[in-house]
Parts: structure tokens; sequence; C-alpha cells
């Protein structure tokens, strides 16, 4: 989950690795540092903690190289400190790394036996020690051979030379890589946005290759070190620099982006004359699938079990979901009519990628649902779907996990049709309302000054819970996952008519318990279930939507309500509180929101 840079160019690279360092800081934010190539040597200059304390020590000691590479940390092996911070140097050779070197112990003992001296805890030290190994013998690309048939897990690799001073070595396995190109100079990045602002021409290295980059030339190498051609890509220049402008945090800024974020992904998707859903090139007959399996991790998870609701709702497909560590570790019974769709807002979820390439080497139906185009998911998928919400920096997601939901509703909507599982005018009805969800959207924004004076409540609690039925379920699980990774707060999510069944003993007086109960089918029993909790001494929170009708009920703390629409699409209303609630609870505890401890964005790590 490590994010790596590099640059060879005519002129200085610190603070242009620097800057590509902020933009893939959402990576991991353990460590910082940057090494170049200056007069014969490598320079380093690297501490623990975020790229603004790098850029302070990097304002004491200048780097002046034309020659550099650059690495923010997540930590896997090694506590976050200064000396297991990336880069890692020996007088001949300096690495960054994204991945984890799964025989990084046995290596190392072979190292030490050898001579070779470790000074920090981290598994890349053996790749510093063993390509300075290999180069007493051999000359650049055979040490590059050799040293990555040893290395065993996932990498994607960043190296300078003392005495090769004018290129990088980029390499890959597992882990995402990209190379751009400019004018007299030439870059190597975890992925395209880190290098957008310099370059809009990208090529990514496919598993096991590896590349020289000079600052005129790139060359290109599979395994065994053949040289090979790859294309050019010329990516979107829309995606303009993504600031916070007024707001706090991104991530505050992200919630209040949704309705736009809808209203361009609806744009994409619905032909308003036509009343039709356009997802064109769809590469299977309706008659070749009998079933859809929905695979994703975290937030990308629970917006498939949204689906499956929804996909069991409208149609008579067999449908499954499963958590992408899971899937590809158990015996699985491959079908040859199943639809996989994999959901993942960064495209390069090590977890959900793993679990496509396994679909592919079995010549499976392979669909995904990202936001990153280029990412290497979208690129190894028979199929793409995008989101169309735009860069999301908060690791925390929120627009994208909306926009999730969304296209696999319609991708829901259009096969149901198309099917005839649903008829003509409840397909308009499911259209129109689809129509109106950006402005619904928009309004239950509005419950925000309501929801600041209820999270104070959850600052000091040693835990809670998030109750719902139906597709009100998957939402809270959601619901708790976001107090989780922003508020630091316990938090579980139970479908409500499950807390008899053991949960219950975990309520105590004042514990803050969240029941989502939008008026649908479920609504009655649930109501049921938020009573059984109140009896117990929970703190309700009740999260339900508009009606003229007044709830029968006694004691609930606070409710929300959202607006009303199509019960299909109330779990994008009432998840708008939820995001909130995690938001300003960790606002009222002070904590970093945009990078909460120990989580990063884009978990390229098994």
């Amino acid at each position: 989950m490590c994010g790596i840079v590099g640059i060879t160019s005519t002129k200085n690279v610190s603070s242009s690795i620097l800057n590509s360092l902020r933009k893939l800081e959402y990576r991991g934010y353990d460590s910082a540092g940057i090494a170049t190539l200056e007069r014969g040597s490598i320079k380093e200059v690297k501490c623990e903690g975020r790229v603004d304390a790098l850029e302070s020590n990097l304002s004491k000691k200048k780097l002046e190289g034309h020659v550099g590479i650059g690495h923010v940390r997540w930590a896997t092996h090694g506590v976050p400190s200064t000396i297991n911070a990336h880069p890692h140097s020996s007088d001949k050779v300096s690495v960054v790394h994204n991945g984890i070197i799964e025989n990084s112990t046995i290596l190392k003992k072979l190292l030490i036996k050898k001579g070779y001296v470790f000074k920090s805890q981290t598994d890349t030290e053996v790749i510093v020690h063993l390509i300075t190994d290999y180069l007493k013998k051999n000359d650049l690309k055979n040490s590059i051979i050799k040293m990555l048939k040893r290395l065993h897990g996932s990498f994607a690799l960043g190296i300078i030379f003392q005495d090769q001073p004018d290129l990088i070595v980029g390499a890959r396995r597992g882990s995402p890589l990209a190379v751009g190109y400019g004018p007299n100079e030439n870059y190597l990045g975890s992925d395209s946005y880190a290098l957008k602002s310099m370059t809009n021409k990208i090529t990514y290295l496919n598993d096991s290759e590896f590349c020289i980059i000079k600052k005129d030339n790139v060359e290109f190498f599979d395994e065994k070190g053949n040289k090979i051609n790859k294309k050019v890509l010329e990516l979107s220049k829309d995606d303009q620099e993504y600031e916070k402008g007024d707001y706090k945090h991104f991530m505050a800024k992200e919630i209040d982006e949704q309705p736009t974020t809808i209203k361009n992904c609806i744009n994409e998707y619905i032909d308003k004359i036509s009343n039709s859903i356009n997802i064109f090139n769809f590469p299977w007959k309706n008659s070749d699938i009998a079933s859809i399996l929905l695979i994703g991790c975290g937030t990308a998870y629970h917006s498939c079990l949204t689906a499956k609701y929804w996909f069991e709702q409208m149609t008579n497909l067999d449908i499954n979901v499963d958590i992408a560590s899971e899937f590809r570790y158990r015996k699985n019974k491959f079908k040859k009519d199943c639809l996989y769709i994999f959901v993942s807002q960064s495209g390069e979820t090590a977890d959900t990628y793993a679990a496509l390439d396994l679909c592919n080497n079995n010549n499976l139906k392979t669909c995904s649902i990202v936001n990153v185009v280029e990412s290497s998911i979208a690129r190894d998928s028979k199929f793409v779907l995008p989101i169309h919400c735009g860069p999301e920096i908060g690791v925390a997601s929120t627009k994208a996990f909306l926009g999730q939901m969304l296209v696999l509703y319609i991708l829901c909507l259009k096969l149901a049709y198309e099917r005839k599982e649903i008829d003509k005018k409840t397909f308009s009805y499911k259209i129109k309302s689809l129509l109106d969800l950006s402005k619904n959207v928009k309004k239950t924004l509005l419950t925000e000054n309501q929801i600041q004076l209820v999270c104070k409540s959850f600052v000091d609690v040693k835990g809670s819970m998030f109750l719902g039925r139906g597709l009100s379920y998957p939402i809270a699980l959601e619901g708790a996952l976001k107090l989780k990774e922003l508020a630091y707060v316990h938090a579980e999510g139970y479908p409500a008519g499950e807390m008899k069944h053991g949960p219950l003993a975990l309520i105590e007086d004042g514990m803050p318990v969240v029941v989502l109960a939008p008026r649908d089918e479920y609504f009655k029993k649930t109501i049921s279930n938020m009573q059984e909790v109140i009896a117990r001494g929970a703190k309700v929170l009740l999260i339900t939507n508009k009606s003229k009708d007044e709830i029968v009920h006694e004691n609930i703390w606070q409710s929300i309500k959202v607006e009303n629409i199509n019960d299909d699409l109330l779990p994008f209303l009432i998840t708008i509180p939820l995001q909130k609630l995690a938001y300003h609870s960790a606002l009222n505890k002070g904590y970093d929101i945009d990078k909460p401890r120990n989580l990063a964005k884009s978990v390229t790590v098994e």
C-alpha cells in the first residue's frame, strides 16, 4: 500500500518527486523519503511521518540530483520509523518498494552469511543487498533478471545505481506500476494520478516485466530479459488538479460532491430522451448468464451486498457475494454461465485483482466496476463499468460507495429489463426515480446540522451498534465501518432481527445504537427490534424517511429523516447521515480525517 515515484531528467528532480509524493500520500503516511544521484554518489533524505515532515527536512538538506526516487510508506515489515523509511540504500544501490517480499527472512539469512549488514526491519532491504551481490559478477540487466527470480511475493520497484547516473529501473509483480513520458525526462509511478501533473502519456507494466528508464528513452523487458514493445496510452486531460478548496478535509468535500457525481454517472448511463440505459458492447448474451458473483473488499463489499438485494428482487438470476481475500483461497466451483463482477474504487486492490486474475485464468466472464479506468483491474477485466466519480482522496470511501451502488443498480435494471423479468412500466418508473436521485441526495445533505449535535454522543463511548434489515443491513455495516475508520470507535453492524441471538448482551445503559428503518417492507419489524434495544437502555438514533404518519414509539433519543424516494434507492439517502456522523465524530476528537491511522486508500498488499 506504499507509493513510489521516480524521475530521470536534465534538471533537479527532488521538488517534482516531492509533489508526486503528496499525490501518493493516500497510499501510506507512516514515513516518506527521497534519494537522488549526485556527483557519483547516492544522497537520501527520509523521515517518519508525513510528506510535510519530509519537505521540512529537505529544506535543511537539499538534494540536487537529476535522477531520483521517492516513497511514501504504509508499514508491513517493521514499525513506522526513519530507519525503516524508504528508500533503502547501500553505497551502490537505492530501492523503493511497494508490496511484500514473502521470502525475505530466508534471503536475509543467506545475505548475512555473505557479510551483508542490515540496518532496518523491512523486507525491502533484502532487495538492496541482493542486487548489490549480483552486480559483482553480472551486468545491470542480468543482475535485475537474477534478482527478480529470487523474490517471492508482490512488488513494484524503483531502483537507482551509483555507477549508472542516468537511469532508473522499474519492475513489478502483483503491484501496479506505470511509466510516464515527458520532454527531456521520463517518470515512474505507482499510479497515473501521481504522474498526471507531469504527463498524460502513460505505459503500464504487466506482471513480471521490468523497464530501464532514461531521460530520453525507455526500454521494456519480460522476465527473461527479452525486449518487448509497449503501447503508450494518452490519458484524459479532463481531470484537473483536485484540491480541497474551501473545505477543511477532502472527505467533507467528497461527501458534498455526491449529488454532482451521481448526476454525472446517471448522465453517462441513462438516455433521458429514450428512457433507456446506455451500456454498450456488453460482450455476453443474456442467455449465457445464469448467475452473478459479486466480489469486493471493505466498502466495495458492502456495495456488493446491497446489490444482491436488488438483483434478487428484479431478476431470476442466482446471486452471491464474496469477499475477495477469501474467494481465491477456497476450492471454487467455477461456472461458465456465471458473470463475475469485481468492485474496487482504486482498481488496484490486491485481493480483488488476485481474484480477477484467478477468474481470467479459468476463462470466465469478468466485469469490473471501478473509479480509475486506467487501473490494473479495469485493464484486465473483459468488460468495465466506470463509476465516474472523479478523484477520491479521503481514505474512507464516500462518493465512490454511492457510485458503486449506482452502477450496480443500473446494471441490475438493464439486465432485468432485457431478460423480461420486469415490465416496461416498472422499468420506466425506476428510471424516473433514478433521475430524481441527485436532488434527493442534495436535500438529505441538509441533515448535517442535526448530525453535528448527535455526534457528540459518539466521542467517548466504548462501542456502538448499527442495525438494519433488508437493503438497510449492508448500509448498517457501512455506517459501522465508517465510524471505526474515522473516529476509532468500536462499532458493529447487525441485521436488526439478529440482536436477540447474542449481540443484545452487549447493550448497556447509554450505549448509542443507530437504527436504520426507512419506511419499506421491513419498517414495522425493524421498529420492533428497535424497542428491544431501547428496553435494555440503548440510546437510539433512528434514521428513517419523511412521513406524515407518526411513528408509534417511546424513548427514541434522536431521529433523522431523509427524503422520500423509490424504496430501491433509500440506501443512497440513509448512507448520507452515516457518512456525516463518522466525519463529525472524528472531527470532534481531533483526528486526521483524510488519513486515519493504520489505513491507506489503495490496498495493494494481501
